[in-house]
């Protein structure tokens, strides 16, 4: 076979990869949904074996912390840069999305449920208001992965491209509608979906607490690198918009790196 043929392989299967991991996320994000609001699927957040509290603790603080060290550190430049020796640079997001996912699913899988509620609230009509405030907050993830460049942020793009023979373009800013009053559309829709809960137990109430800082860690890591890459564009992005609450005034940091394409 010739290089053509070779080139032509590569791509082929570079594609098959990325679309089966983008098939991942998306089983993934569904059951997320599921299991954080309740709805009905094998195992949710508050459903499972009951374990002692300090079990519960430490093997959710686990798999809390292995995703959060995953999603991070793949995500640094010097990981990419030391990840791309090893494996096309067309497929490096999806593997990244592709690890994500299982560290979802194995969370998923292997929670302790903590069910002392907290709070729950009885009237029908009032909660199922709030569970429908909580969808508000997913419609808000999904609509502002589209705003940007949903493909491109899950793998897809990338593939594509090098099945096509196609350079990606270099980064560029923009601030597409919802970017332009929160710098973090998409972090604030899991913070909503996550906090907004008609019965909210220990568990539950742990989740969101650790996703929630973890957030903030992330916006921290992800806003160096965006000013290293864009500076003083971002820097006068971040003094006229708010990083998570709509129509505050910025600060001190930059947007969300899915705000970038």
């Amino acid at each position: 076979r010739g290089p053509q043929d070779r080139a032509a392989g590569a791509g082929s299967a570079g594609f098959a990869y990325g679309l089966a991991a983008y098939l991942v996320f998306f089983v993934t994000i569904l059951y997320a949904i599921g299991f954080v609001s309740g709805l009905p699927v094998p195992k949710g957040i508050d459903s499972g074996a009951i374990v002692s509290v300090p079990e519960a603790l430490l093997v959710n603080l686990l798999l809390l912390s292995l995703f959060a060290v995953q999603h991070s550190v793949m995500a640094r430049k010097p990981f990419k840069r030391w990840l791309t020796q090893y494996i096309p640079a067309a497929v490096e997001r999806s593997t990244y999305v592709l690890l994500a996912s299982l560290a979802l699913l194995l969370l998923f899988w292997q929670w302790r449920p903590m069910p002392h509620v907290l709070w729950h609230i009885a009237d029908t009509s009032f909660a199922m208001a709030v569970t429908g405030v909580s969808m508000v907050g997913w419609v808000l993830v999904f609509t502002s992965t589209f705003l940007i460049n949903h493909f491109e942020l899950f793998g897809l793009q990338q593939v594509v491209n090098n099945l096509n023979g196609r350079t990606v373009p270099p980064p560029r800013f923009r601030t597409p509608l919802l970017y332009k009053v929160v710098r973090h559309p998409i972090y604030l829709g899991f913070m909503v979906a996550f906090w907004v809960a008609p019965t909210m137990t220990v568990g539950h109430l742990m989740f969101a607490a650790v996703t929630t800082a973890y957030i903030f860690v992330g916006i921290a890591l992800e806003e160096r690198d965006l000013v290293e890459l864009f500076g003083d564009e971002y820097r006068r992005y971040r003094q006229r918009v708010a990083m998570i609450v709509p129509f505050r005034r910025g600060k001190s940091a930059t947007p969300d790196r899915k705000s970038v394409v």
